[in-house]
């Protein structure tokens, strides 16, 4: 699928090969089957993808209406972050749902923090986990932390390269969807 039709098949194109034989639709695979398709195919997706060991944690997707709060909660982890990374960072975003005025999200803001270095861990990983988010993932276009699990997944970090497609295409595409209503609904459909 890949192959034919690009970087705009998702997972979920694989779950639904899987579920539509078997009368399922894509959302209603067992979980651990879910889990072991997207496991097997990561490395198609995000290129040198790896999980970090002990980063694991199972909480149930909820999709809320838009609450103004998640701009709060952005502005305060911004400042979180630059305190922590000082001059490594490039440039901090709110992207996602959460940063779409009127759009229906899980209650989790995403960031993403770009530096100049994405390879250079030292600059960043040690403390942005000193901050109470944990490297869950890496791959060679970003890296990604979530709250440690004794702490509320109340946000997302993603840090990327300052100019790569990475940062350009969340920023993009969080600002299409401001600006496009239509867009907005459908994309809320597709989410609930």
């Amino acid at each position: 699928m890949r192959a034919e039709r690009g970087p705009r098949v998702t997972v979920i194109d694989l779950y639904r090969l899987v579920a539509t034989p078997r009368g399922l639709e894509p959302w209603e695979l067992p979980r651990d089957e879910r889990r072991n398709l997207s496991s097997a195919v990561a490395p198609d997706f995000w290129p040198g993808f790896a999980v970090t060991a002990g980063s694991e944690r199972f909480d149930p997707i909820v999709i809320l209406d838009y609450d103004p709060e998640w701009g709060a909660r952005f502005e305060t982890w911004r400042g979180r972050i630059a305190s922590a990374l000082g001059p490594t960072v490039v440039r901090i975003e709110h992207v996602g749902s959460t940063a779409v005025p009127g759009l229906p999200a899980k209650p989790i803001v995403d960031i993403q923090v770009s530096v100049a270095d994405l390879f250079d861990e030292e600059k960043y990983v040690a403390q942005l986990e000193a901050i109470g988010v944990q490297l869950r993932s890496r791959d060679d276009l970003h890296r990604f932390f979530r709250p440690f699990a004794n702490l509320p997944r109340e946000v997302h970090v993603h840090v990327c390269a300052a100019g790569s497609g990475w940062e350009r295409d969340h920023v993009l595409f969080r600002d299409y969807l401001r600006a496009s209503a239509d867009a907005r609904a459908r994309y809320a459909e597709a989410k609930r």
